[in-house]
């Protein structure tokens, strides 16, 4: 008995989710791809540097062959992403969203303490662990652009329904504690609303609400000493002589920030060479405080020419998005240019003394394994989804 060839060329449930065959090449954005694969190797340099800095002081603190066995691990995500079907990212933007929520609860369970905080759930092979709060985010995208692919939040039950996707993985967070990571959803949703149309009079009620969010935290007791204290420490290192005062207490991680920063001068120190790595006094200097060795090793010039990069590579993002005509896609990426922002902005603002102390990573430069599985894959899915642009019936689709 033959098989007909319609039965044949059924898709299975693998080509259902992934666009093997019909992705056009010549159709994705190969430069938004350059810059951040030029992003990922100055982060790859930095952190060699690091490594060496290390190897010569006889420590081990940053572990170069690590980093690298990470993104090696991690990056085809960024091909897992870059085929997914469009269409099917939509009909499942849900169940991604609650397995999202399901790694939060589950990390209350069987997840590992670190410094007071349960965030990491360990891995087989300990080349790293999983942090879900990092997973959540691109959860989020994916839910928010659901719900406003068929919502126009017109109504206020709309806003609150829709805020409330964002409010739960913002209190699991908070709960780990992580506070610093949970306030990062807050950019991408307001900023994903606007995408959505929301007027400006709206958006900044739900810059109030967030705000009356914060104070419900803390009223609630959610806010450790700790966390306040960092945002004390910040309001009073705005003055040097403060800073100075409290650079062997609670100032000391912006101080030594602040002054790694400062030796950069116009054209760095050299990879390896400022003092936050031949010192070692900088926490996180290959994590959370990466931009402020790259400002001392690149200097005012070079740190410049990086942010530039950074901030094209974020432009770039965003303006695919809006060539994008069918509305789920384009909020998705969308939401994923403002993941980088978000993190691009705190990170930055964070070390320059803008922003209160937080651990925020600084995607394709700092090291983390999760950071690294999510930057790949929120990249991979900002390229295939402006390159498989389905036909949509929307009446988005018809605006100029």
């Amino acid at each position: 008995m033959k098989t007909s060839a319609s039965h044949r060329s059924r898709p299975t449930g693998f080509e259902h989710a992934l666009a093997l065959r019909r992705l056009d090449w010549l159709r994705i954005d190969w430069h938004v791809l350059g810059l951040a694969f030029a992003l990922l190797a100055c982060g790859l340099l930095f952190v060699h540097g690091m490594d060496q800095a290390d190897d010569l002081f006889e420590r081990n603190h940053v572990d170069f062959r690590s980093h690298l066995k990470k993104v090696l691990l991690t990056s085809p995500a960024l091909l897992a992403g870059l085929f997914v079907r469009p269409r099917w990212l939509r009909r499942n933007a849900w169940m991604l969203y609650g397995l999202s929520l399901a790694l939060l609860v589950l990390v209350f369970a069987i997840g590992e303490e670190r410094n007071n905080a349960r965030r990491w759930i360990p891995l087989p092979g300990g080349v790293f662990d999983l942090q879900p709060s990092e997973l959540a985010k691109l959860g989020l995208v994916l839910a928010l652009a659901r719900a406003l692919y068929t919502t126009r939040l017109q109504r206020a039950r709309e806003w609150v329904a829709t805020g409330t996707l964002a409010l739960v993985p913002m209190a699991l967070v908070a709960r780990q504690p992580d506070l610093g990571t949970a306030m990062t959803f807050a950019p991408v949703t307001l900023g994903m609303f606007y995408l959505a149309g929301a007027r400006a009079r709206h958006i900044a009620q739900g810059v109030l609400a967030v705000a009356l969010v914060g104070v419900l935290v803390w009223q609630l007791g959610w806010i450790r000493d700790y966390q306040l204290e960092r945002v004390d420490t910040w309001l009073s290192s705005m003055t040097s002589e403060e800073l100075i005062r409290g650079r062997n207490g609670p100032a000391f991680h912006t101080y030594h920030a602040r002054v790694a920063i400062g030796n950069g001068g116009w054209f760095g120190t050299g990879l390896g060479q400022g003092v936050a790595n031949e010192a070692a006094h900088l926490p996180e200097r290959d994590c959370d405080s990466i931009f402020a060795v790259v400002a001392e090793e690149a200097g005012l010039v070079g740190t410049s020419g990086i942010l530039a990069l950074y901030a094209l590579l974020i432009v770039l993002i965003l303006g695919s998005a809006s060539g994008i005509r069918e509305r789920f896609s384009r909020l998705v990426v969308g939401g994923l240019g403002l993941y980088f922002a978000s993190h691009f902005f705190i990170n930055v603002g964070v070390n320059l003394g803008l922003l209160p102390m937080t651990g925020l990573t600084l995607p394709l430069f700092s090291t983390g394994g999760s950071s690294l599985l999510v930057t790949f894959l929120a990249l991979g899915l900002a390229l295939g989804l402006a390159a498989q642009q389905e036909p949509s019936l929307d009446r988005d689709a018809f605006r100029d």
